[in-house]
């Protein structure tokens, strides 16, 4: 549900990380980008009503006033919208990626 949620909002650059056995904060970490502020911040919103709206409980934004980097936790699921640029200085990707699984790379 949220990466299709992601791919209706045109995210760019969405990567899947698999957190389940190697981390006790969610199962799944999902990071993207926006092509601007506005756009960071229409995904996020959308897609914590949209994951609020499917019964999965209250949502947890973070970062929402400057989008630059908003964190959305769902519990499970933690999502990571970012701009371009903020993103490649932050490079989370690499910092999460474990040596036995690459991150699944993907634009939808």
């Amino acid at each position: 549900m949220v990466l299709a949620q992601l791919d209706d909002d045109q995210a760019q650059d969405v990567v899947t990380i698999p957190l389940e056995g190697k981390s006790s904060i969610a199962d799944h970490m999902i990071i993207a980008s926006g092509r601007s502020t506005r756009q960071v911040a229409s995904m996020a919103q959308k897609l914590a009503e949209k994951i609020k709206q499917a019964g999965f409980g209250p949502v947890r934004l973070e970062g929402l006033p400057a989008a630059d980097w908003v964190l959305i936790d769902a519990g499970d699921v933690v999502v990571h919208l970012f701009r371009p640029e903020v993103r490649s200085f932050y490079n989370l990707e690499r910092m999460w990626a474990f040596g036995d699984a690459p991150p699944v790379t993907g634009n939808g």
